[in-house]
């Protein structure tokens, strides 16, 4: 991805994004970093609806617990209830990250070559886990895969950054959103 390019592009197109990197600077996501996947959608079914601090202390507590410090399928497929409970991740985010586990294991889910998979094929294949939603197959998207044009519709935080720049009175429905991103 080409973030200088995308970024003069946002540049010429719309002022109030323009506006936002003025004042904000340059996208800071690294350019053609590879990174684990199963690794990055573990840590992201981790992080779901957790505090930063409190995710990042769990996250780093379950890196302990593995051998040699690696999130793998099979690693965390051979963790006990007792084990995930003891670093602090719930019942039901142990059951997703046995799924995720699971399914790699298995062969049911593949991450080698997800990267040539369209956006809807990856989110597709994503959401066949327990605990990842659309929202998450499309963080993945944009922060692992680095896909460029991905506008997640039903992201409140986006939502709301949305209303807030443009000075709308309420938050715009995915529709609208949609047309502004197309601008």
């Amino acid at each position: 991805m080409d973030y200088a390019r995308a970024r003069r592009l946002l540049l010429r197109k719309d002022p109030v994004i323009a506006g936002l990197i003025r004042a904000h600077g340059a996208c800071g996501l690294a350019d053609g970093v590879h990174v684990d996947y199963f690794a990055a959608l573990a840590r992201s079914i981790i992080f779901q609806q957790l505090s930063t601090k409190a995710a990042s202390t769990i996250h780093a507590r379950l890196v302990g617990l593995l051998p040699d410090g690696k999130v793998t399928a099979p690693a965390l497929a051979a963790l006990t209830d007792a084990q995930f409970r003891s670093v602090g991740i719930s019942r039901q985010k142990s059951v997703y990250l046995r799924d995720l586990s699971g399914k790699i294991v298995s062969g049911v889910l593949t991450l080698d070559g997800v990267e040539q998979l369209d956006d809807e094929g990856v989110i597709a294949a994503l959401t066949t886990v327990k605990g990842i939603g659309r929202w998450t197959a499309e963080m993945f998207l944009m922060f692992r895969l680095h896909r460029p044009d991905v506008l997640p519709l039903g992201d409140l935080g986006i939502l709301t950054a949305v209303q807030r720049a443009y000075g709308m009175r309420k938050r715009p429905s995915p529709e609208r959103l949609r047309k502004l991103g197309d601008t």
